[in-house]
């Protein structure tokens, strides 16, 4: 099974990992994996006073950051999963490298709030879920 994991460096993204690590089914070095971490986009006019090139090395060290500890834990559980980030709405960009990298499954973990607070705030995992034509697992 291809299966992608969607991480922010969160809470819930430490509950999604424990989730998995407890469920051998998904959980297995038969198992393809692909950890991917969204950058937000920076508004065109920051972008244009610190420069292009102070910008990207900016958003791959915050990548970085959300990436090495998810690397070490699937490391040390035996799996070598692939790595990857993109800058843009977490949502939107989520559903579409899911739906374009033709994944079996796409894993991650939610805030759980309530549809009310959804529909104020907006959410990453119902803008996937939404989006995406990739079954999605989402993790509490």
């Amino acid at each position: 099974m291809n299966i992608l994991l969607a991480v922010d460096g969160s809470t819930y993204t430490k509950r999604m990992l424990a989730y998995l690590a407890t469920h051998s089914e998904l959980f297995a070095s038969s198992n393809s994996y692909t950890v991917l971490t969204v950058q937000p986009q920076l508004p065109p006019r920051a972008r244009a006073a610190v420069g292009k090139t102070v910008v990207d090395q900016y958003q791959l060290e915050e990548a970085e950051k959300v990436l090495a500890p998810v690397t070490k834990f699937l490391l040390r559980h035996g799996i070598d999963a692939k790595t990857s980030w993109k800058v843009g709405h977490a949502g939107a960009t989520i559903a579409s490298f899911a739906d374009n990298g033709k994944f079996d499954l796409l894993v991650m973990g939610s805030h759980g709030n309530s549809t009310l607070a959804n529909l104020v705030m907006g959410s990453v995992a119902t803008a996937v879920v939404a989006n995406s034509k990739v079954p999605v697992l989402l993790v509490r």
